[in-house]
C-alpha cells in the first residue's frame, strides 16, 4: 500500500483504553500513535515517573480511507473524530510536532481550545453566514455573539459548531 494515500485520523476510544487500543492496533498491523506523557505520580510510599496518554480517550491511526472500518472493529474504539461530516484528517506535520514536543518536555498538558468571551469569530452557517462577531456570553452549546459589521449591534444566539475563531 502506497504511503501517499494514507492519512492520519484521530480515533475516540473508551475511557482509559488508549494504551490497550494502541496495542491491539499494532498487533493488527494498523499504524497507530498514542502520545504518552511522562508525569510524576505520588503514592503514600513513593514517587514514580509514569507514562500516561496525553489526550484522554484519543489516539491517532494512519490508514487509507478504505480501511477505516478495520479500525472501527478494534475492541475499545468508539469511532473516528468527525469534522464536517467526515473523519477528521490530522496533518503529518501536527503528528511530528506532538512527537517533538513530547521528546523535548516532561509533564506536558493538553487542554481543549474552547470558545471564550471576547473571542473574535466568523459565523459559518445561517442568516449571518461569513459575518464576523465577538462572543459576549458562552452557554452549554450556544454562544451569544454581537455582530456590528452591518451598522447595527445585533445579538444572536449561535450554535458553537457554526463558529470558527478569527486569527
Amino acid at each position: 500500500m502506497s504511503e501517499d494515500n494514507k492519512n492520519w485520523y484521530a480515533v475516540y476510544t473508551k475511557p482509559r483504553w488508549e494504551k490497550k487500543v494502541y496495542g491491539q492496533m499494532t498487533r493488527a498491523g494498523i499504524e497507530a500513535y498514542c502520545p504518552l506523557n511522562k508525569v510524576r505520580r505520588k503514592w503514600s510510599d513513593r514517587i514514580k515517573w509514569i507514562e500516561e496518554p496525553l489526550f484522554k480517550s484519543y489516539l491517532f491511526v494512519r490508514v487509507p480511507e478504505g480501511e477505516q472500518n478495520r479500525v472501527r472493529m478494534v475492541d475499545g474504539v468508539v469511532n473516528f473524530v468527525y469534522w464536517l461530516g467526515k473523519p477528521a484528517v490530522v496533518r503529518e506535520k501536527e503528528i511530528q510536532t506532538i512527537h517533538k514536543f513530547l521528546n523535548e518536555y516532561r509533564e506536558v498538558w493538553a487542554e481543549p481550545v474552547g470558545l471564550e468571551k471576547d473571542a473574535q469569530v466568523t459565523i459559518r452557517q445561517g442568516v449571518f453566514m461569513d459575518r464576523r462577531g465577538k462572543i459576549i456570553k458562552v452557554m452549554n452549546n450556544k454562544v451569544q455573539v454581537v455582530i456590528e459589521s452591518i451598522g447595527y449591534r445585533l445579538l444572536a444566539l449561535v450554535d458553537k459548531s457554526n463558529l470558527t475563531t478569527v486569527e
